[in-house]
Order: structure tokens, then C-alpha cells, then sequence
């Protein structure tokens, strides 16, 4: 197995890393001042409990039981919020704030090379992974949002979009033979064309669900999202009601509400999961067809390269184990070690 060179981080990217986090500290203390000032001047409502739509810096937006909508501040000591968190906060005229983050069922995250483990959003119960014929589809990129579903405990589905472009017999034979692994492991695999009117079965999942899509670029989701809900495409910048300033387009996740039923939560910042902060176990638990053969290999510490009685490696020579998938955990381990900061 060839190695891969590790990433080291350059003078520059290290000062970068320390400078966005003084300033993400500098913008936390302001927001923690403005959130105490807020609740010290005794004018904000009773405590009720609401739904994170979105994060606008150091703000989020929060949804009421009745659809009303009101940004708040987030009170001291509590924890980085994200779209999907169930909270407690008191409402004001013009802005409230958090003060306590209900459990979170689920939480989805992503390794930043800048930040580290970064929360995404939370209470999904279903993650939506994009693919499509072309941008051309790789096994071990899918295979990535499949361990970081389920190490997050979190229901993973795979969509087939833009079907349109399978009338090359070639083309379709190349991108069946990839998805039939899947298939035959029990993983649910739909088929879309956001170009095409009939949409049911892609809906019909997504009924009475909170889902998130996540996939590489070009493989459609904005335009699934968009025929989905049109109006999603002009939420795209907005006005602070705090100070009625201009806000950027935001990059964070979005949550919107389906009318056939179900929650859709929009991240365009969701592109591939790197897999560098997981450890070895992690990773091979993300292969649900490696469970029953873990922990059975003759030597504790194997590395499933080519120990003798290596459990997996001879699950893959009888065939419990397809070689294309375990190909792809052997890139995957690379990765680990390849993909990590120094």
C-alpha cells in the first residue's frame, strides 16, 4: 500500500489558524456582553423554547412552535449552537437571547484544518448523499459520507441525481456497477433529476424527516434544493433585524420546511468530510460489513494489511466482504494519517 505525505501546516497557515481564532474569541466576548446587557435590563419576555434556523455570526435565528421568527444573542457559557438545536430563549422587541441548549438527539460534524471538529447541525434523522453521473462518481468518496453518518448514528441515504445523462448505455452500466454495492448492503439508493418534474420518491423520503444533503460540488444539490423549495432561492442575503444592516450571503446551514411534510436542512458549506480526526476503530466501524468479523483477527493490534488470520482480510477472500469496499477503507485508512495537520 503506497503512503501518502502528510500535511504540514506552512508559517502562514499556522498564523492564520491563531488570527481566526482571536477574533472569533474578540467576537465571542462582544456577543457575550450584549447577551448579558440584554437580560440585566429585564425587558426581554418569558423563557420559551424554539428551533435554530439558521447562524448569522453572532447571532442565530430561532423559530417559535407557531412559525414566528426572532434573532437572539447566545447567553454566556453555552455551547456553539448550530441549525437544528432545540433551545430555551426569551424573546424582545427587536432581538432575544438563547439561554440554554436542550440534548441534542444527533449531532453532525466535519473536521476543519482551522478549527478542528466542527459542529454542522443537529437532530438530523436522515442524511442525503449527492452523487451523480458525472462529476465523475467515486466508491471511497461516498464511502466518506457513509462513516460519517454512521459514526454519528444518523440514517444515511443515497441519491442518484441528474439520471437525464444516463442515456449512455456506458455511462450507466460504469455508475451501476459502483452503486450495487450499496444496494446489496441494505443502504437505500434513490434516483432524481432535478431537471425532471416527478420528484415523489426523492419527497416521499424526505416526508415527516429532518435531512440534510451533503455531496461534492456539481452534483446538483442547489438545484435539487431549489425545485424543491423555489423560494429557497431568494433567501440568499438578508437584513439584520437587530441593526438593519446588510448581512453576506450566510455559507451555514439553513433549515427550511417541506409542505408535503419533513424539515430539509440546506449547507452549501457541505462538501466532503474529511476523516482525519477519527481513529483507526472509528473508521472500520463505519463499514457496517466489517462489525461481525472486528475483534476476531489473531492479533489485537492487526491492521488488516496482510497479517496472518486477519478476519478481514479473509471475510474479503470468501466474499462476505466486497474487495471495491474494502479497497476504499484502505485508502480511507491513508487518509487518516495523510489528510491530518502537523
Amino acid at each position: 500500500m503506497s503512503r501518502l505525505t502528510k500535511r504540514k501546516l506552512s508559517k502562514q497557515q499556522t498564523w492564520r489558524i491563531q488570527k481566526i481564532q482571536d477574533e472569533r474569541a474578540k467576537r465571542a466576548e462582544k456577543r457575550l456582553d450584549i447577551a448579558d446587557e440584554l437580560l440585566s435590563a429585564g425587558q426581554l419576555g418569558q423563557e420559551q423554547t424554539g428551533l435554530v434556523i439558521s447562524h448569522f455570526g453572532t447571532q442565530v435565528e430561532i423559530e417559535d412552535g407557531h412559525g414566528e421568527r426572532q434573532r437572539c444573542f447566545i447567553r454566556t457559557n453555552l455551547p456553539a449552537l448550530v441549525t437544528g438545536d432545540r433551545v430555551v430563549y426569551r424573546a424582545g422587541e427587536h432581538i432575544g437571547v438563547v439561554v440554554a441548549l436542550n440534548e441534542r438527539d444527533t449531532i453532525l460534524k466535519r473536521p476543519d484544518p482551522y478549527t478542528g471538529l466542527k459542529p454542522v447541525a443537529a437532530n438530523i434523522d436522515q442524511v442525503i448523499i449527492v452523487v451523480a453521473p458525472k462529476p465523475t462518481l467515486y466508491a471511497d468518496l461516498i464511502d466518506r459520507y457513509l462513516v460519517a453518518a454512521e459514526t454519528a448514528g444518523i440514517e444515511p441515504l443515497i441519491l442518484l441525481n441528474k439520471t437525464d445523462l444516463l442515456s449512455d448505455p456506458e455511462l450507466a452500466q460504469t455508475v451501476d456497477a459502483v452503486l450495487q454495492p450499496y444496494q446489496k448492503l441494505g443502504y437505500r439508493v434513490l434516483r432524481a433529476s432535478a431537471n425532471k418534474a416527478d420528484l415523489s420518491d426523492l419527497i416521499a423520503a424526505l416526508k415527516d424527516r429532518t435531512s440534510i444533503f451533503v455531496g461534492q460540488s456539481g452534483v446538483g444539490k442547489s438545484s435539487l434544493v431549489n425545485s424543491l423549495l423555489p423560494a429557497a432561492a431568494l433567501r440568499t442575503s438578508e437584513l439584520s433585524e437587530f441593526n438593519q444592516k446588510g448581512q453576506h450571503t450566510t455559507t451555514t446551514a439553513r433549515l427550511f420546511h417541506l409542505t408535503p411534510g419533513g424539515r430539509l436542512i440546506d449547507s452549501p458549506g457541505i462538501r466532503e468530510f474529511g476523516l482525519w480526526h477519527m481513529e483507526r476503530r472509528e473508521l472500520e466501524l463505519g463499514f457496517i460489513e466489517f462489525r461481525p468479523f472486528l475483534g476476531d483477527c489473531k492479533f489485537r493490534d492487526c491492521q488488516h494489511a496482510n497479517e496472518p488470520g486477519c478476519a478481514l482480510l479473509e471475510a474479503v477472500e470468501q466474499g462476505a466482504i466486497s474487495a471495491t469496499r474494502f479497497r476504499s477503507y484502505q485508502i480511507l485508512c491513508e487518509s487518516l494519517d495523510a489528510d491530518r495537520p502537523v
